[in-house]
């Protein structure tokens, strides 16, 4: 009887291996596990996603990251509009010699002017001699904590891209932005709040929830904006003829008939987050409430942030709130300054009114975190979207500059008192240790204990990361 050869399922003729060829093929094999032990042991291998990830229930449960981080937390200060480097903190004495002189800059929304001088005074603060414009004096008393980037660059001109970018990497709408993939990696520590907490623009933010939310990401990681004052979030407040038995009940009335949706309908993924931001609304109505009660702050607080004073009571508000929420647990807090500093008209005026508005807060904000002992595990962050021309506009104002403008880091693991790259001699343009947003957003996660090549998520066929596919760490401004 002739013996037949096997086939396979589909039909094909199998390849009959002799046993030394069998154990040769495995060999391969077994080497590339001993490999990927190895890899793993030297955290060479690519982060898997968090754990529980598509359980919103469990999504900002807090994760350790890639390796030890320096900060647990961050507070963004935003100068929505753009202040200028060479007025605040980037004296340019040539600007200064050649105030008045043309050149071939030409402005973005025309009316371009001859260089101009800034028309503020300047003076040496700190250890590091670090120079301030007159109208930042209490910030100044700060310097020698501070990294200063004095190099940064983007790539659009006009705000709303270029806020886009500075928020998510890339100047379109749709993607997650720094808060929501820092959530994403790391969760929250508090989970009767929101791991990612923004205090928006009173008059309005260009481009508006795109700055905070979560693009493909779920919508779990997406950043919540609070109020400053009042009830922080809307319809937050239980109704009183509602007892917390009876919304506890509705609450689980609501689970039962969306659990039963999400088993007929099991990939709605959005659905279950949904549901979850239901739960963290019940939880938050006790424990939001009670940390955006300024009360509970001394009247000596309250003068430290400036709350006592008009022009500085509403950023200086949301300062003090964004300090109880890191001490409260909150991964991710950003706080927009009030109006904008888009000086195209009058930018004496311009910035000595944002000025005031927040010199008094933001120095107030730093040394509180230090006398709490919260500045060594809370990295702070100011700056804007891009700066500002070194020509005038309009006769005394300043147009948009994305080709070189400055941001501050202090607190946690960053080097006090230094400074890191530089624009040419009369402020236009980075030349020297350019600093892209790739590599900004790279420290960021990096002092927060996230590799930034690591920190990634898999969407319509590629995986996406914050840095997009460049970005550096700057070495030089950590400690």
């Amino acid at each position: 009887m002739t013996k037949k050869t096997p086939l396979y399922p589909c039909g094909r003729v199998a390849n009959l291996l002799s046993r030394r060829e069998w154990l040769c093929r495995a060999g391969g094999g077994a080497g590339m596990i001993g490999l990927a032990g190895l890899l793993a042991e030297q955290k060479l291998l690519s982060a898997p996603p968090p754990e529980n990830l598509s359980d919103p229930a469990t999504s900002l449960v807090p994760r350790p990251g890639h390796f030890p981080a320096k900060a647990k937390s961050v507070i963004w200060l935003f100068m929505e509009g753009a202040p200028s480097a060479v007025d605040m903190f980037d004296r340019k004495p040539e600007l200064d010699k050649r105030d008045g002189d043309t050149t071939d800059i030409q402005a973005f929304f025309g009316n371009p002017g001859p260089l101009m001088k800034s028309p503020f005074s300047f003076k040496q603060y700190g250890d590091c001699g670090q120079w301030v414009c007159d109208k930042y004096s209490n910030v100044a008393k700060h310097v020698d904590k501070m990294a200063f980037i004095k190099s940064c660059y983007s790539e659009s001109n006009d705000h709303v891209p270029a806020i886009y970018q500075i928020n998510s990497g890339l100047p379109r709408p749709g993607f997650p932005t720094a808060g929501a993939w820092v959530t994403y990696g790391l969760g929250s520590e508090n989970q009767s709040l929101p791991g990612y907490v923004v205090m928006g623009n009173t008059k309005g933010a260009k481009g508006g929830p795109h700055n905070w939310g979560s693009g493909f990401l779920p919508s779990t990681f997406q950043g919540t904006l609070f109020r400053s004052q009042g009830t922080p979030v809307l319809n937050l407040k239980r109704q009183p003829q509602v007892t917390q038995q009876d919304q506890r009940a509705q609450l689980d009335l609501m689970a039962e008939l969306n659990d039963q949706h999400l088993r007929r309908h099991p990939r709605d993924a959005e659905f279950a987050n949904r549901m979850q931001s239901f739960e963290l609304a019940f939880r938050m109505q006790k424990e939001a409430t009670e940390v955006v009660d300024l009360s509970r702050e001394t009247k000596a607080t309250h003068e430290l942030y400036g709350i006592n004073n008009p022009r500085s009571n509403s950023f200086g508000s949301k300062c003090l709130m964004a300090r109880r929420l890191v001490e409260s647990g909150v991964r991710f807090v950003q706080v927009y300054s009030d109006g904008e500093w888009d000086a195209h008209d009058n930018l004496e005026e311009n910035h000595t009114h944002h000025c005031a508005a927040t010199d008094v807060p933001v120095a107030g904000l730093l040394a509180d975190l230090e006398a709490r002992g919260l500045l060594d595990s809370t990295l702070v962050i100011w700056g804007a979207e891009f700066g500002r021309m070194p020509i005038s506009q309009n006769g005394k104002g300043r147009d948009h500059n994305p080709k070189g403008f400055l941001q501050w880091m202090a607190g946690a693991g960053i080097k006090g008192g230094v400074s890191y790259g530089e624009t040419d001699e009369i402020g236009y343009e980075a030349v020297e240790n350019r600093v892209s947003v790739n590599d900004f957003h790279a420290t960021i996660l990096h002092l927060l204990g996230l590799d930034h090549e690591r920190l990634t998520y898999f969407h319509n066929g590629r995986s996406y990361r914050l840095t997009d596919v460049a970005g550096n760490v700057i070495q030089e401004i950590l400690a």
